[in-house]
C-alpha cells in the first residue's frame, strides 16, 4: 500500500482553495422537491450533527464531565474502531477549543492517557493552524505529535494528525513518506490518513491534479467496497474542480469519481449524521458536473445532515449555502437546465472550475 504513495517534491506550496458560486438565497422553505423526492424543511436541517454516541458525551463534556468522552474513545482504541476515532478525536478537540474545563479535569485526573493526549495534540494542532505564524507554531508541536503516538503505537490516528501537521509545517517530501508509511502500516486503509496524504501531494504539486488522481485511483482500488477510502477520488475531483489551474482533467475521470462516491453512498444508511461528511462533498461536486438527478438522490440519503465542508469554502453560512444549493439543485432536476441563477461552469462541462477564493483547513472530509 505504501507504493500508491506519489514521490513527492521538497518545495511545497499551498494551493488555493476555491468555493461554489452563484447560487441565489433560497425562496422560503418548502418540504416536497419536484420529482416526488420528500426533502426535509430548512429548519429541521442540522449543521455538523454529532451522531447518537458522541452527542451525549459532549452533553456530558459542556457540563465538565469527562468521563463519557474518555470511555467513548477509549472503546475506539480496544476496538480498533480507526475511523470514528478519528471523527471523534476531531470533533472533541474543536469542543475542547471552546469549552476546555473537561479537558483540564480529564488531564488532572490521567495526565498520560492515550486518548487524551491525542485530543490534546489534535487541539493544538488546529489552533495553531488558525494562526498567520501557523509554519513556526506548528514545528513547536512535534513533541505532543510524538508523545500520542507512542502511547499507543497501534493507533494511526496520531499519524494522520501527524501527516496534516507535516503539510502545515512545510515538511520535506522525505519525512512526509515516513509518516506516510507509519500510517498506513497501522491501518492500510484509514480514509483520513489518505485524506491527508492528498492534501500534502496537492499543496506540494499546486495544480498536478493528475498525480492526485492517480493517487487516489490506486487507493480506492485497493480498498475493501465499504471502505471510505473508495471515496478518494472525490476529493481529487473537488481539489481539481475548485482550483484554478493544472493540466485539464478529462470529463470521464471525474464522473468515475463521482460514480465510485455515489455506489458506496447507496451501501451507507441514509438519514444517518455520520455518511454526512461524504455525501455533501459529493453533492458539491455532482452539482459542478451539472448531474442534478444524481445531486438530488444524494440530497435525500443525507436528509437533514449538513455539514461546514465544503459549503464554508466561499460561504460565511455554509448552513444557508447548503440550503440554496439544495433548492437550485431541486429546481434544475424538475426542469433538467441548470439552476436558475446558477453560474455556467468555467470551461462548460469537460472542464468545470470555479472563480471564487475560500479558506482552506488541515482536514476538511
Amino acid at each position: 500500500m505504501v507504493d500508491t504513495m506519489t514521490p513527492l517534491h521538497s518545495t511545497t506550496r499551498s494551493s488555493r482553495i476555491r468555493g461554489l458560486r452563484g447560487f441565489r438565497r433560497p425562496a422560503p422553505a418548502r418540504t416536497s422537491s419536484p420529482g416526488a423526492v420528500t426533502l426535509p424543511p430548512d429548519d429541521d436541517v442540522l449543521l455538523d450533527a454529532p451522531d447518537d454516541v458522541l452527542g451525549p458525551a459532549l452533553v456530558d463534556a459542556a457540563a465538565g464531565d469527562h468521563r463519557p468522552a474518555a470511555d467513548l474513545l477509549a472503546a475506539t482504541r480496544h476496538t480498533r474502531a480507526w475511523e470514528r476515532r478519528d471523527r471523534y478525536v476531531r470533533r472533541l478537540a474543536g469542543f475542547a477549543r471552546s469549552r476546555p474545563d473537561w479537558l483540564d479535569a480529564w488531564r488532572a485526573h490521567a495526565p498520560g492517557n492515550p486518548d487524551l493526549l491525542l485530543v490534546e495534540a489534535q487541539s493544538a494542532v488546529d489552533r495553531a493552524w488558525d494562526s498567520p505564524a501557523r509554519a513556526e507554531l506548528l514545528r513547536e508541536l512535534n513533541h505532543l505529535i510524538t508523545a500520542a503516538a507512542r502511547a499507543d503505537h497501534r493507533d494511526p490516528v496520531p499519524w494522520r494528525l501527524a501527516l496534516d501537521h507535516a503539510r502545515g509545517a512545510r515538511a520535506g517530501h522525505r519525512y512526509v513518506e515516513e509518516v506516510w508509511a507509519a500510517a498506513v502500516r497501522r491501518a492500510p486503509h484509514h480514509y483520513g490518513s489518505h485524506v491527508a496524504a492528498l492534501r500534502y501531494l496537492a499543496s506540494a504539486w499546486h495544480g498536478a491534479h493528475r498525480e492526485c488522481f492517480d493517487f487516489a485511483d490506486r487507493a480506492a482500488q485497493d480498498a475493501p467496497e465499504d471502505s471510505l477510502t473508495r471515496t478518494l477520488p472525490l476529493l481529487a475531483a473537488y481539489g481539481y474542480l475548485t482550483d484554478g489551474c493544472g493540466p485539464e482533467v478529462p470529463r470521464a475521470r471525474l464522473d468515475a469519481a463521482a460514480d465510485r462516491a455515489v455506489a458506496l453512498s447507496a451501501r451507507l444508511p441514509a438519514d444517518r449524521s455520520w455518511p454526512a461528511a461524504p455525501r455533501n462533498l459529493l453533492i458539491h461536486v455532482l452539482v459542478r458536473l451539472e448531474r442534478w438527478t444524481d445531486a438530488l438522490e444524494e440530497l435525500r440519503r443525507t436528509g437533514p445532515y449538513a455539514t461546514s465542508f465544503p459549503w464554508d469554502r466561499d460561504a460565511e453560512d455554509p448552513l444557508g449555502r447548503f440550503l440554496e444549493v439544495r433548492r437550485a439543485v431541486c429546481e434544475a432536476a424538475a426542469s433538467g437546465a441548470p439552476a436558475p441563477g446558477h453560474a455556467p461552469l468555467r470551461g462548460g462541462p469537460g472542464h468545470p472550475r470555479s472563480e471564487q477564493g475560500g479558506r482552506p483547513g488541515p482536514g476538511d472530509h
